[in-house]
């Protein structure tokens, strides 16, 4: 299992303050679309509070006035409410809108009241939301790129135990659910923690014994939301992680389903996936179980609360201590209150789905993989000014910066490597390669020929002893102007998807098609460019996978040829080719490496016997060194190698250590 799964999947509860406080750097660019977003929403808010209070105005002041009775004009002291409220029903329809003209009129104002204050409340939701949708869509576009940028740094030791799916969710799902966070959570978070406060103003305003009356839910809400905080959040964490297993194991399936189909194991590879998709079915459901018991809940405690609003605030009506108006108001209000509840309830996945992410693209950018880097000269002396050594500290000059334009020496001084602390890969290995020079490396497989080509690259640094360039150690060197001076050509070559000119060369914008003809015309590409439909135009799909190993390894010593390099790594290119092609490739890479120095890791011999240096490996060690013809002569373990692949005059022998 790998690192960053085997921390996933033991991730320890961490604090929502703690992880909300690492997103603030992300927001502080953006905080003055988050301040103009909240103000709105302050707007919004006091603008929902007067609707249900222009109610009340339009229910007391017109609809049913304490006073309307009293429009009879004066009467008989003796005749009740009652009696009076009768004699006004009996009157003449029109008799009673006479009486009752200024409650019409006043009904009409408060109507376009309500109406405007409506139109208002529209107009700032679609203000608050554009610059809501529009602060969050770039504080995730900063995400992504951050999060690109570092796993751009991150060493290749990293993505050799970290499947591409579980980085591929990171950077989609995990941070598209950042994204409905950013867009949504924030603005309704103000907004109903706003409205939730000025209802309770409102409502002690209005009258505060019914207002403690419905204040008492407040404790068992809170306490149900905390309840169900902690299980809820754990099934979010699982979650995310069985939604990375599942898109690892599909990229697998994708990758390798030409071995699947040719194994037969379709069936068994099915039933891996259908536990898997079980798993987070089986979660799904734990998570539906939850907020189905959760939001009833909360439910049934707002309808408690509005009946036991309904039954005092109704005997107060009836005892004339308060008016029906500030009743209807209390009832919408608690609607309103219980509303802003329910939202942060529903919003309450949003959050614990977003924080379950966050905690996986911050377990992301915490790791530090990188290898120790300099970018330029000046932090190129504060690195290395202080170099310890086995006598002590020791001051190390810094390379001019002329020193890195041309290749002069490669070498390396009892060099020490393992991927892991109790397995050596490479053993107190040691050579040199001077400029316009060849140099072959030869062995058995695992012998440590691609790692020896990795600690030139500098995918890796030695675990002892020092690679030099030009006499500088690489640690202490700029890895772009390093890596500026070689070119790769593997033996398994990758294509990325677009067209065959931005795959020649990814270091240029636009090409000029005279230098595109001559690098092509090098690397014999012409008839490979000539049979494609679009000739340099034409898209690849992603790895070249539409074009045969011998055209991506042609396409691949054609890109070397665009970088125009000094130094050359051939890592096996000719493993998987046919006769043919390997001629045509053979041919192309000696073009390549005329006036250029030059490292073949070859195990056909007869491709090494042109170096000028050969060295070979075996289990980590440089058991022989020389040229072809000394090597032949010595008749040692190179001589036998040479033999066992029917190149020598002598039957095959056994290969020794």
């Amino acid at each position: 299992m790998n690192d960053l799964q085997m921390a996933e999947e033991t991730l320890h509860e961490r604090h929502d303050l703690r992880l909300l406080h690492r997103l603030y750097p992300f927001v502080r660019p953006y905080l003055r679309l988050v301040l103009l977003s909240i103000v709105l929403v302050v707007g919004i808010t006091l603008v929902e509070l007067t609707l249900p209070y222009v109610t009340k105005m339009a229910i007391d002041r017109h609809i049913v006035p304490v006073e309307e009775t009293d429009r009879l004009g004066p009467g008989d002291a003796d005749i009740s409410k009652a009696e009076r409220a009768a004699a006004y029903a009996g009157l003449p329809l029109e008799e009673r809108r006479r009486l009752r003209a200024h409650d019409l009129a006043g009904l009409g104002h408060l109507a376009l009241l309500f109406l405007g204050l409506v139109a208002v409340n529209f107009i700032l939701n679609f203000l608050q939301k554009l610059v809501m949708e529009y602060a969050g869509h770039t504080i995730m576009h900063d995400l992504r790129v951050r999060l690109f940028d570092h796993l751009a740094q991150l060493s290749v030791a990293f993505y050799a135990r970290n499947p591409v799916a579980r980085l591929v969710t990171r950077m989609t799902n995990d941070v598209q659910n950042m994204h409905e966070f950013f867009t949504s959570m924030i603005s309704l978070l103000f907004k109903d923690l706003f409205l939730l406060v000025g209802i309770l103003v409102v409502l002690f305003t209005l009258h505060w014994q019914l207002a403690l009356v419905s204040a008492v839910v407040l404790p068992l809400v809170v306490g149900t939301a905390l309840g169900f905080s902690g299980p809820i959040r754990n099934v979010f964490r699982d979650q995310r992680v069985k939604i990375a297993e599942i898109n690892t194991r599909f990229a697998e399936t994708i990758d390798g389903m030409a071995v699947i189909q040719s194994f037969r194991a379709e069936k068994r590879n099915a039933d891996l996936f259908r536990s898997l998709n079980h798993e987070n079915y089986r979660l799904g459901m734990q998570q539906i179980h939850l907020f189905a018991l959760f939001m009833p809940v909360i439910e049934v405690i707002g309808v408690i609360t509005l009946a036991a609003l309904i039954y005092f605030g109704g005997g107060q009506v009836i005892q004339n201590q308060i008016s029906l108006g500030v009743l209807v108001a209390f009832i919408t209000y608690m609607r309103m209150f219980f509303r802003p509840i329910r939202d942060l309830s529903e919003k309450y996945s949003i959050l614990q789905n977003a924080l379950a992410s966050a905690e996986r693209i911050f377990l992301l950018l915490d790791t530090q993989e990188q290898l120790p880097q300099v970018t330029d000269r000046a932090s190129s002396a504060e690195t290395v000014a202080s170099q310890k050594t086995a006598t002590g500290l020791q001051r190390v000059q810094p390379p001019a910066a002329e020193d890195l334009r041309r290749f002069r020496s490669l070498q390396f001084e009892q060099v020490d490597f393992a991927y892991t602390p109790e397995e050596k890969v490479l053993n107190q290995v040691s050579f040199t390669l001077r400029a316009g020079k060849t140099l072959a490396l030869v062995g058995p497989t695992g012998s440590g020929k691609t790692t020896l080509i990795n600690l030139i690259v500098r995918f890796y640094d030695p675990t002892a002893g020092r690679v030099r360039l030009n006499g500088h150690d690489l640690r202490h060197l700029p890895l772009e102007q390093v890596r500026a001076l070689l070119a790769l050509v593997t033996q398994d070559p990758f294509l990325f998807s677009g067209t065959v000119k931005a795959n020649l060369f990814p270091h240029l914008e636009r090409v000029d098609s005279a230098e595109f003809e001559r690098v092509v015309a090098a690397a014999d590409c012409q008839d490979l460019i000539a049979r494609l439909p679009e000739g340099g135009d034409t898209l690849l799909a992603e790895g070249g996978s539409l074009l045969s190993s011998g055209e991506r390894q042609l396409l691949s010593v054609a890109r070397a040829l665009a970088r125009d390099p000094q130094l050359i790594i051939l890592d096996e290119a000719t493993s998987y080719i046919d006769s043919e092609t390997e001629a045509r490739l053979q041919a192309a890479m000696q073009r390549l490496m005329t006036g250029r120095s030059a490292i073949i890791v070859a195990h056909r011999l007869s491709t090494a016997r042109q170096a000028d240096h050969i060295l070979v490996l075996n289990r980590g060690v440089v058991v022989e060194a020389g040229s072809h013809a000394a090597l032949i002569e010595k008749d040692g373990f190179y001589a036998r190698l040479y033999r066992l692949q029917g190149l020598g005059s002598e039957a095959p022998a056994a290969i020794t250590a």
